[in-house]
């Protein structure tokens, strides 16, 4: 046997082992990317489209509005039936989203958002200077609900120039600033028959919001003092919340947080957001698209839905959205985060491709037609689906105009 072919001998198990380890690790890096990193999918969409889906989600919203300004609940497009319940806060938010598309000029569903509005003045409580939002059958009235009325009302007053309800803001702002704790942070419930806030009772939506609520009323009536009371509810966002409420993964991704600090970002003079806050603004832009990367891996067959979870509800995926869509408002306008705008904005496009994807549309089939302009998961929708749905598609509508994709 001659030298080389002892060569070969000896090389043959070595390249036999190499070419297996090759075969594994790339059958591995196969199985790998298929259970955890599987390709991000963000369908094309432009501002049009966004546009378009807001107004469709819309449209669901007020198709079926009662004469008392309620809105659908829930309902189930299987059974082709409304699911029974009601919820305040949710009623208020659905509300103010409509006056943010009149905002964004699309005027057409002013007048139910007025119709949605008389029902929650029907359904005010007034309590020295101070209006408060009940929830009708309730011990307990939720503070979230009057913020989300006053961030409401904002909305119209910047659609309309209407002053008509600018006492009624001021009330419901005084009722918010009563609810603040000295760390900043807003108690959740307002207890009518002691006439006083709840003690130790706080929600994670809560202080959002009315940090929210209240740097609108700053912006709609400046120089009245509610810039302190936000900025107070911003420190406690930034600096305390997650640790003092027990929140796991901080930072808890809060789109009422990201409003709020664009909102105060745009507040005429000096800049007013701290270190601490723009921080704070980065981390969350990294939350949420955190999130939205996930969920654009996620589809709904059996094999993803067991290695990655169901697809996210259009509520949920709205939030992320309106996060983001404000983070970009606010690296527009804040030169320590415009180092992020434009992975922001992609990220709120991201969002908005995949809700316009899922949003529901029919043949008019029967019992179908009805579901148009809808997100559905397992063959629910909330009302709270299209409201996030629609604020969100808002904000990416603006972004995708901006980048001239029309």
């Amino acid at each position: 046997m001659t030298n080389q072919r002892r060569l070969s001998r000896m090389l043959d198990p070595v390249m036999r082992g190499l070419l297996v380890t090759i075969l594994l690790w790339g059958a591995g890096a196969g199985v790998l990317r298929a259970f955890a990193v599987p390709p991000e999918r963000c369908p094309a969409v432009t501002a049009d489209e966004a546009m378009a889906a807001a107004l469709a989600a819309a449209g669901w919203i007020t198709r079926s509005q009662g004469a008392d300004g309620s809105y659908v609940y829930e309902y189930n497009v299987a059974k082709d039936a409304n699911v029974p319940g009601y919820n305040e806060v949710r009623h208020a938010g659905v509300t103010m989203s409509l006056y943010q598309l009149a905002a964004a000029g699309q005027p057409g569903f002013l007048k139910a958002a007025d119709t949605g509005l008389g029902r929650m003045i029907a359904n005010l409580a007034f309590f020295d200077d101070r209006a408060i939002l009940k929830e009708p059958g309730g011990q307990t009235y939720k503070t979230g609900s009057s913020a989300l009325m006053l961030a409401g009302l904002a909305q119209r007053r910047i659609a309309t120039d209407d002053r008509e309800y600018d006492e009624l803001m001021r009330q419901l702002g005084r009722f918010l600033v009563s609810m603040q704790e000295p760390v900043g942070a807003i108690l959740a419930a307002w207890d009518p028959s002691t006439r006083a806030p709840v003690p130790g009772e706080r929600s994670k939506y809560y202080t959002g919001e009315t940090f929210w609520a209240l740097a609108l009323l700053e912006r709609v009536l400046p120089g009245e003092g509610w810039d302190v009371p936000a900025l107070a509810a911003a420190d406690y966002l930034a600096l305390h919340r997650d640790e003092a409420e027990g929140l796991d993964y901080p930072p808890w991704a809060d789109q009422w947080a990201a409003y709020g600090l664009a909102e105060v970002a745009a507040w005429p003079g000096p800049p007013r957001l701290r270190a601490a806050h723009v921080e704070y603004a980065r981390s969350l832009a990294g939350r949420f698209g955190l999130l939205v990367r996930v969920e654009s891996r996620r589809t709904n067959s059996d094999f993803s839905r067991l290695v990655r979870g169901p697809m996210a509800r259009a509520a949920g995926m709205g939030t992320w959205g309106e996060g983001l869509g404000s983070l970009w408002t606010l690296a527009s306008t804040d030169p320590r985060i415009a180092d992020l705008r434009g992975p922001i904005g992609d990220r709120a496009v991201c969002t908005a491709g995949m809700l316009v994807a899922r949003q529901y549309e029919s043949d008019d089939e029967a019992g179908a037609a009805g579901a148009d302009g809808a997100w559905f998961r397992d063959s629910l929708t909330r009302m709270d689906d299209q409201q996030h749905a629609i604020s969100a598609l808002l904000l990416a509508a603006t972004i995708l105009d901006e980048r001239g994709e029309h």
